[in-house]
């Protein structure tokens, strides 16, 4: 079969999957529901400051395993709400940022400099039209990107790079994410480090086993989701919670601004459309390497857009930072094209760059029949690959979400405005119980929920010492797959101790995962 019957197949699975209901005798299918479902939750999480998506998908994945079990057919119902949230929930940041100058996601930082001057001004449907046309336009552009890119770097991956060569790649993720991820390199490879030490308890070839200390619970290991969510949510609600009493309950500021005020017309398109497009670029580029983030990528965007806006400005435009719709254009269109992009080493290399996309790797392998990296679009010279199937099938549903995000998206936007109103002594406990509940339905065992407060506060610890908690994450995600691979290596190259160094690519590998050390040390203030 061919790449475009895969493409067939995988698009077809969408809408023929597993009916959820019949309107007028039209079959539709649980994954449309659940993709529409994802993207209103997606864009309400994004909206109520103090929630983020992957908070939103830590908690989702363990109830939706439970209810649609383990087999084939939950695949795209599960991994299609997880998309949902991940691309509505980017977009639903940048309503608390224009109405209320809160950020709803740490990527819609940026987006408060312009999109609360215009809501002041009255300018607030404006703000919010510019936001919704600006991130769906960049979301689009990666997800283009992604289709067309993964089974490239897919394909030449397989046709370069062996077990060494795979060994030394995974280093040189690890490392990358280790040095660029927070303030201190030296905090990121601790933070790696201990990733990788919880990965290692009970794992590898051995008969007994290893680093348990005796306990039967970690016989089998730390379970995943407990470790990830305990580290993720529990610590960020620890730490959250330890702020609120510091500080005090303080009432949120009431709405300045209604949600009237110009609209968006063609000429504001065109003036708007560089921006957007140079900021898809960025965004894309930069959500295609491990670790680095839609924060960079819409501060880099908003940089670039300043440094021109400022050259090409009539002389009674306003200036960024005071309202002008440019700014919030190249924001948005920045963060929104991390998420595509961030799937492409997914997909083709089964590494995860982000919070958003461990998530998506964990629901993968939660439910099995889907390995991703570069046997995903491999061509059987006869008979169908499933695996290609079903990546086309995320890719359909990717664009459906964007559809969702043309059609109804903006309005979605306008009315859930009112979720930044929600304060933090109703949201934090609200999280917490749904954390807990969603580990419990997970493992049903009272000895996974305080695994997962243990991890709840090693990740409060790491917070409060100025460490990020994404490289543990993804080093834990990704520590039985360095061993195996380690170890696989080393049978394979006859015992050879030495053969991350004697084979030129992997060679490679080692050097750049040093030179990426040595640069940001140099760089690191700390």
């Amino acid at each position: 079969m061919t790449v475009w019957d895969h493409a067939l197949l995988g698009v077809a699975s969408i809408f023929s999957g597993p009916e959820a209901f019949s309107v007028l005798g039209i079959s539709i299918s649980i994954t449309l529901v659940m993709i529409a479902l994802g993207f209103l939750m997606g864009i309400t999480v994004g909206a109520t400051p103090g929630l983020a998506g992957p908070m939103a998908m830590a908690i989702a994945l363990p109830i939706l395993i439970s209810i649609f079990g383990y087999s084939q057919d939950a695949f795209l119902p599960v991994m299609g709400f997880l998309i949902g949230i991940m691309k509505g929930a980017t977009l639903g940041g940048a309503v608390p940022a224009i109405l209320f100058n809160i950020p709803g996601t740490p990527d819609a930082y940026m987006t408060t400099f312009d999109g609360y001057p215009m809501a002041q001004k009255g300018q607030a449907k404006k703000a919010l039209k510019v936001a919704h046309l600006s991130s769906v336009s960049g979301d689009t552009f990666s997800d283009i990107v992604l289709v067309l890119c993964a089974p490239f770097l897919a394909v030449l991956v397989e046709s370069y790079i062996d077990l060494p060569e795979k060994t030394g790649l995974l280093i040189l993720s690890l490392a990358f994410i280790a040095a660029v991820i927070g303030d201190s390199v030296g905090k990121g490879l601790i933070s790696m480090g201990l990733g990788l030490m919880a990965a290692m308890v009970a794992t590898g070839e051995d008969f007994y086993p290893r680093l348990t200390f005796g306990m039967p619970e970690l016989a089998q290991g730390f379970p995943v989701a407990t470790a990830i969510l305990g580290v993720l949510i529990l610590g960020e609600v620890f730490k959250s919670i330890e702020d609120m009493v510091r500080s005090g309950i303080r009432p949120r500021d009431t709405i300045k601004s209604t949600v009237d005020g110009d609209t968006l017309t063609f000429k504001d398109v065109k003036r708007l459309a560089p921006y957007i497009a140079r900021s898809s670029l960025i965004g894309t580029i930069i959500g295609a390497l491990p670790g680095i983030g839609s924060t960079l990528a819409a501060t880099l965007g908003y940089t670039y857009a300043r440094n021109r806006y400022a050259s090409v400005k009539a002389q009674d435009d306003p200036a960024f930072g005071e309202g002008a719709p440019e700014g919030i254009a190249a924001t948005e269109a920045a963060n929104s094209a991390v998420s595509g992009a961030n799937l492409i080493p997914v997909l083709s290399l089964g590494i995860p760059g982000n919070a958003a996309a461990v998530f998506l790797i964990l629901g993968m392998e939660s439910i099995g029949g889907f390995n991703p990296g570069p046997s995903v679009f491999r061509l059987p010279s006869d008979g169908i690959n499933p695996e290609l199937v079903m990546a086309f099938g995320l890719f359909a549903a990717m664009f459906l979400t964007n559809g969702l995000n043309w059609t109804i998206g903006g309005v979605l936007m306008r009315a859930v405005g009112v979720m930044a109103r929600v304060s933090t002594e109703v949201l934090l406990p609200v999280v917490l119980l749904l954390t807990l509940t969603a580990i419990y339905v997970q493992e049903t065992s009272m000895a996974a929920i305080w695994i997962a407060v243990g991890f709840g506060i090693l990740g409060y610890i790491m917070r409060r010492v100025g460490m990020s908690p994404l490289p543990f994450v993804i080093a834990f995600i990704l520590g039985g797959n360095l061993e195996q691979t380690a170890r696989q290596a080393f049978a394979a190259t006859g015992g050879d101790p030495f053969f991350l160094f004697t084979h030129p690519i992997a060679a490679l590998f080692m050097l750049m995962s040093l030179a990426v050390i040595v640069f940001n040390l140099r760089k690191s203030p700390s």
